[in-house]
């Protein structure tokens, strides 16, 4: 069974450029040095700006933990907290994976 995170942002326009390069860079490293990370997707709307959700896949919540206490997320998070008006995180168990 995988952990999948869910997180939405609320980011004010003007610092919306700014926080993509860093949740891209975050979600690129995540994938690439976390064992435990399967996804890592950052979606926006289609339509409306100042919007950011991401798709997390993680082995395990302690894979997901691993994540939270990894020097490129600690970096992400404290650089990302002044642009953030909101942040929801909604964690998930996932039954099924498809292909």
């Amino acid at each position: 069974m995988s952990y999948v995170i869910w997180v939405e942002f609320d980011v004010a326009a003007e610092n919306l450029g700014r926080f993509m390069m860093l949740v891209k860079e975050n979600a690129a490293e995540s994938v690439r040095s976390e064992t435990g990370c399967q996804r890592f997707d950052v979606l926006v709307p289609v339509e409306g700006e100042g919007a950011v959700a991401l798709y997390e896949i993680y082995d395990s919540e302690a894979a997901f933990r691993d994540h939270l206490a990894s020097p490129h997320f600690i970096e992400f998070d404290a650089l990302t907290a002044p642009l953030v008006r909101h942040k929801t995180v909604r964690s998930y168990a996932c039954h099924q994976n498809s292909k």
